[in-house]
């Protein structure tokens, strides 16, 4: 069936979205994680009257193995991830661009430049290139949607997975959006030779070979793709090369400029050497404003001799951390800073995130700190969640927190090495999430430490996803892994009597060897969304 659909006001992150379903897919997978949750949510949204299966998963591995499998079919897939998340999936994302993808298989991720809500900046398309497959980065919400329909024909034409890589700025506002008319999804077509997908040493060198004799067509369609600009403008001694939403950081500043430098805007990757070269011919430097890392900045030594000056993040240009802005680009283009109005110091009290009021971890660390109270050689490690909040005041509670399901392993190896107590703290959804492996090492030596599992029944801090599993399934995993089952201890938090799980948490810390201590009360803002969803008929 094909459906013309009318203009549309969407973040980035619903272009992406919408341009999938046009596209025909059949299935997405997903881990939540800001700033791409919203791809999920929206496609999610409209997906079963179109007869798309769409799931939350347990990790961003997980969610990119079961598109895998969609793709082995015959079928359309999008996996959508924040950044980090990648990292998680990378095992089977870089291993993906050998095997002969049969229905497009498109990746989107999202990158938060400035860490608005991550440990780290990391920049995507280093992995795209590392992996030697094609990645999109649109520059506005159209582009998100137009480029996320051809990365499925891009992916079945090269038969690779294919790479959309956004940016918070990106994902989080809102555009017009002109939609195409929608195709039907792919008919099952299981892949017709096993070997292509099965990575034995001896076919991954003949798949490997492969995927490097294509790269010569890759950079071929990213020289000629339509998502590139060259403008040789009023010429001048400067050149400036922009890429995704930097353009438009640019295209604000260009108007004062007493000359319009030539421009080569680069929408698609592999990098377009052909048309650096042209845009490098009668300038003496090139100015690259790129959001992320200096990946084509880099690219440009390695391309054009040693006459060219390159300009950039990496002389201090422009800043080498944080989001672009209009100002910090026209400083870049030398012009003067525009009139601004200069209030004088106010001395404004901060204001750091916090956990909610009426929030469960609130009472779980309150039962953390009483327990912890009488010992001199603690630790205690966390995770990736809302309780990561309780590094700040008033809490001050945990000591770490570093990448999915870390708190587990860390506590172990801290353990290991002659801390006691040693106290891993972690959410429900990160514990499926990651931590139920380092749960495993620790069984496997029966590691004198204690695991607490914050259970408030959802994925709070992304916006009230389904845990993948529900709470009451979690006793049977950790019993099943080899705990004790005399050291697993579940307990509902009172806030008005907090006496059960700082008595759970003291016995269980005195115990030598293993345990682990689940504190279960739902999330507050889980609550309320049910209440209302109660009021309006019926439970979310």
């Amino acid at each position: 069936m094909t459906t013309q659909a009318l203009p549309r006001v969407l973040l980035g992150d619903e272009a992406v979205a919408l341009a999938a379903l046009h596209a025909g897919v059949s299935a997405a997978y997903a881990y939540p994680g800001t700033p791409s949750t919203e791809i999920f949510e929206f496609l999610a949204a409209h997906a079963a009257g179109l007869g798309v299966r769409a799931d939350w998963c347990a990790n961003e591995k997980t969610a990119y193995e079961q598109a895998l499998g969609v793709s082995m079919a015959g079928r359309r897939a999008l996996v959508s991830m924040k950044h980090v998340g990648l990292n998680v999936a990378a095992d089977p994302f870089i291993n993906s661009a050998l095997v002969e993808i049969g229905g497009g298989l498109v990746v989107a991720v999202a990158d938060d430049p400035g860490m608005h809500s991550s440990q780290n900046e990391q920049d995507s398309r280093y992995l795209a290139d590392f992996a030697r497959i094609v990645c999109l980065e649109p520059a506005n919400q159209q582009e998100a949607y137009d480029m996320t329909r051809e990365a499925f024909d891009l992916s079945e034409r090269f038969h690779i997975p294919v790479m959309v890589r956004l940016v918070t700025r990106l994902c989080h506002s809102r555009a017009l959006v002109e939609a195409r008319p929608s195709r039907d999804q792919n008919p099952v077509e299981k892949a017709a030779d096993p070997a292509d997908w099965t990575l034995l040493p001896s076919i991954s060198r003949r798949l490997w070979k492969g995927l490097l004799d294509l790269q010569p067509r890759l950079r071929d369609y990213s020289d000629h793709s339509g998502y590139h600009t060259l403008a040789i403008n009023d010429g001048g001694p400067v050149g400036v090369v922009t890429t995704g939403l930097a353009r438009n950081y640019f295209l604000e500043n260009r108007g004062d400029l007493e000359v319009v430098p030539p421009h080569l805007h680069i929408g698609a990757y592999p990098v377009p050497d052909a048309l650096i070269r042209q845009l490098s011919d009668g300038v003496d430097r090139i100015l690259v404003i790129e959001e992320g890392y200096p990946f084509v900045e880099r690219r440009l030594r390695g391309v054009l001799p040693h006459r060219w000056e390159i300009s950039g993040k990496e002389d201090g240009t422009l800043p080498l951390d944080g989001e672009l802005t209009p100002d910090s680009v026209r400083t870049a283009l030398g012009l003067a800073p525009r009139p601004r109005i200069t209030i004088g110091d106010l001395d404004l009290p901060g204001r750091p995130p916090q956990l909610c009021k009426g929030c469960p971890h609130r009472d779980s660390y309150d039962a953390v700190a009483e327990v912890l109270g009488g010992y001199d050689r603690s630790v205690v490690t966390s995770d990736i969640g809302c309780y990561t909040l309780g590094a700040l005041p008033p809490y001050q509670a945990i000591e770490s927190c570093v990448c999915m399901g870390a708190s587990v392993g860390m506590a172990k190896g801290a353990s290991d090495a002659g801390l006691r107590p040693a106290l891993a703290v972690i959410g429900d959804s990160t514990f499926l999430h990651s931590g139920v492996t380092g749960l495993m090492d620790a069984v496997a030596s029966d590691t004198d430490m204690t695991l607490l599992i914050l259970d408030n029944e959802t994925v709070a801090m992304t916006g009230l996803q389904p845990t993948v599993l529900p709470a009451g399934r979690l006793r049977p995993i950790i019993e099943g892994l080899g705990v004790d089952p005399a050291h697993v201890r579940v307990v509902d938090v009172n806030p008005r009597d907090n006496r059960q799980l700082v008595g759970a948490i003291r016995s269980e810390m005195e115990h030598h060897g293993l345990s682990v201590v689940v504190a279960v009360r739902e999330c507050i803002e889980a609550t309320k969304a049910n209440r209302r969803k109660e009021r309006e008929g019926g439970r979310a």
